[in-house]
């Protein structure tokens, strides 16, 4: 009768055991959050900026402690994910497809940390990775199409940055959408090896604008936004990237040349920065090794021309164009990984 009772006892802790939920690594506290950039500055007015205040946002209503190291060589990007780690962070997020590998070794290095990778793509990752992915040649797209609607010349252009998947991916969306609307356009463009060399992006928008182009779109950080700007102030119609650079860029249009930005290709950084940190605050952990963000879910759009003269009928075609997109009614002919453009069907 005892064996009987102690195999009895034995099975109904083992029945317990089993019906337990596992203690996955999602559910382990979580209370700080490191922020590595890409080379520049938390104040870029695109993407390590949006990165940061995603960052900053889920921190303050999650109650985290937060930090960030600005990344000033390429060569320092595993230097300063180590500091993170030698400071105890809970989740690390690195901004920037060029960080990829570095973020890569030091999760596989350090399980029991979270990383979260901005612009970076992953085959293979294990459970505290994931990488934040967009569909920047939808937002291209969209901006594409608005250009070659306001351009009076026939010709639009861009400044971009290093020629990186996502910086191809904007590239192709843009000449794309352009083409969408008219196939006989004449589109200039440019990459331009740094993303923090804004006097060479006015460089390359001070030639194309002798070439005749008068819409110019930049999409590379800095360099980007230094060929618009200059291309602003000129009188030069611009389109942002990003985040809406009327807001930084342009100093909510207190800096010359706002009145010429028609409007900026968003990707929601942010967003996709605040969901990853609140899902593994609320134990939910990752949705496996990418998050992508699109038109369909929210996280691809275009910003308002604020002090731009834009039609209303301009503005009504796009948002139609967006929601072509959305509904996949329309594709943009683009690569969605590697941004090279596919061929025609």
């Amino acid at each position: 009768m005892k064996t009987s009772r102690l195999i009895a006892v034995l099975c109904a802790l083992l029945l317990v055991a089993l019906m337990a939920p596992a203690v996955s690594a999602q559910e382990m506290a979580v209370e700080s959050v490191c922020l590595v950039t890409d080379v520049g500055r938390i104040n870029d007015g695109t993407f390590n900026q949006f990165a940061y205040e995603g960052m900053v946002r889920a921190a303050e209503e999650l109650d985290l402690e937060n930090t960030f190291i600005e990344t000033q060589a390429q060569t320092d990007y595993a230097a300063n994910i180590q500091v993170c780690l030698d400071e105890g962070y809970d989740i690390i997020i690195t901004v920037g497809f060029l960080i990829a590998d570095a973020t890569a070794a030091a999760a596989a290095d350090n399980p029991d940390t979270y990383f979260i990778g901005v612009d970076q793509f992953f085959a293979e990752a294990p459970e505290n990775l994931v990488g934040i992915l967009f569909r920047e040649d939808e937002a291209g797209f969209l901006v594409g199409a608005l250009a070659a609607l306001m351009t009076e010349s026939g010709t639009i252009a861009g400044v971009y940055g290093i020629d990186i998947p996502p910086v191809v991916k904007f590239r192709n969306g843009y000449e794309n959408g352009a083409k969408y609307i008219n196939p006989d356009i004449n589109i200039l463009g440019v990459y331009i090896d740094s993303f923090t060399a804004p006097d060479r992006g006015a460089t390359a928008a001070e030639q194309f604008i002798g070439e005749g182009a008068d819409v110019i779109f930049g999409a590379g950080g800095p360099t980007g936004s230094g060929g618009i700007k200059f291309a602003a102030d000129e009188g030069v119609m611009v389109i942002g990237v990003d985040q809406d650079e009327y807001f930084t860029t342009f100093g909510s249009g207190e800096t010359p040349g706002a009145e010429n930005l028609i409007s900026s290709a968003l990707k929601r950084v942010d967003n996709g920065v605040y969901d990853m940190i609140s899902a593994l605050v609320g134990g939910e952990g990752f949705p496996g090794a990418a998050y992508v963000l699109s038109v369909a879910n929210g996280g691809i759009t275009f910003a308002e021309a604020h002090d731009a003269e834009v039609p209303e009928e301009v503005t009504a075609q796009v948002a139609e164009i967006q929601e072509m997109l959305a509904a996949g009614d329309l594709a943009t002919g683009v690569d969605p990984a590697t941004g090279e453009l596919l061929e025609a069907s």
